[in-house]
């Protein structure tokens, strides 16, 4: 079989160590390393002071990271899915894992996945920080909601927003041992002004002083978790201005004039999928995007459960563009694995590094589900 690497490596990485076999010119040589930073930079000397071109990892967790971290710079890193690296069935040791992945690559024979760039990594965080921040923000809301219904507290049967001004001056009244109706009804603003009488019956509580307690805290973590996600999304708008590739603003503002897409949108397809993410080895949200003129197509791929981020991606992408298109969505594609690659990921990919399209206003549907 062809040898297209003469000299590369395979790494069987672990939480606390990292097993490297270096194959060169036929011969193995196989050694252990921690992965502490220093015994990764000794990995990283080693194999360039024996001439290695190329490195293997398979993608396990996080663990591949501070390996790619320190040997990015010097070695041209190729991150690999563990199922298309699957070794034989038999006895699995680490050493056997790491030769069956130096003998893979020496005869190119992994399909390399996709590691954006640095600017897009940074990006990716934040998004996802910032959608664990929304996520956390509903369920207070929800735990909100739940425990003034157990308090015998009905204000939701009357007030559109129970988080609202006026909700949260009464809720935080409430917490605060309020128990006078006529002191909490006045609290009301806007069109609550208006219902007054219904607001009496509802504000009449049951609560005890530990759900007192619980909702004052659970105010609190509202406001903090608001606070956040409001000085992450300022610090997302920053890490697109200032990037390093001047591609990744552009991208975003050309998002943008796509009916339905706003900045925030435009920020998370833009760390998902990358200013220019048409590459041999480029994905978008698992499936490969092989070329940006396309139609909506069919990608052949295992049934696997989505990754949750994946799913929230998705659903950001299309709902603010079309919503009558989400029910058409869900019953002809399997949410589950998302095999199905709309056309909207297929433009984008497409159209931040072709000047033409830009050349003037956006006059043909990018959307197809």
């Amino acid at each position: 079989m062809q040898v297209l690497y003469p000299c590369c490596c395979g790494i069987d990485v672990h939480a606390k160590t990292a097993v490297a076999c270096l194959i060169k010119q036929g011969k193995r040589q196989t050694r252990t390393f921690s992965t502490m930073t220093d015994d990764l930079l000794r990995l990283s000397d080693w194999l360039t002071s024996e001439g290695c071109t190329h490195v293997a990892i398979e993608s396990t967790g996080v663990y591949w990271k501070p390996v790619f971290n320190i040997l990015e710079a010097a070695l041209t890193v190729i991150l690999v899915n563990a199922r298309d690296a699957k070794a034989m069935p038999g006895r699995k040791t680490d050493v056997r894992d790491c030769e069956w992945l130096a003998d893979l690559l020496r005869h190119g024979l992994l399909r390399a996945s996709l590691i954006p760039p640095l600017e897009i990594r940074e990006l990716r965080e934040l998004t996802r920080y910032r959608q664990t921040l929304v996520k956390e923000h509903t369920a207070v809301a929800n735990r909100i909601q739940k425990l003034i219904e157990s308090g015998n507290i009905k204000l939701g049967q009357v007030a559109t927003d129970v988080l609202g001004v006026s909700g949260r001056l009464m809720l935080r009244a409430l917490a605060d041992g309020e128990e006078e109706i006529e002191q909490l009804v006045e609290l009301a603003r806007g069109s609550l002004k208006g219902k007054k009488p219904e607001l009496r019956r509802a504000l009449t509580s049951r609560l005890t002083p530990a759900q007192r307690f619980v909702l004052n805290e659970l105010l609190t973590r509202l406001c903090e978790l608001e606070a956040a996600t409001m000085r992450v999304g300022e610090q997302i708008v920053k890490e697109v201005a200032e990037s390093a590739d001047p591609f990744v603003p552009k991208a975003a503002r050309s998002l943008q004039t796509i009916p339905g897409i706003g900045l925030r949108v435009a920020e998370v397809i833009v760390s998902e999928i990358g200013a220019n993410p048409v590459s041999p080895h480029a994905s978008a949200s698992g499936n490969a995007v092989a070329t940006a003129a396309g139609a909506p197509r069919l990608i052949a791929a295992p049934r696997r459960a989505a990754a949750p981020w994946k799913i929230a991606f998705w659903a950001s992408v299309i709902v603010p563009v079309n919503r009558s298109t989400m029910g058409r969505f869900a019953r002809t594609v399997d949410v589950r694995t998302l095999v199905t690659v709309p056309t909207l990921a297929v433009n984008c990919c497409g159209m931040f590094r072709f000047p033409s399209v830009h050349a003037g206003p956006v006059t043909t549907p990018l959307v197809s589900v």
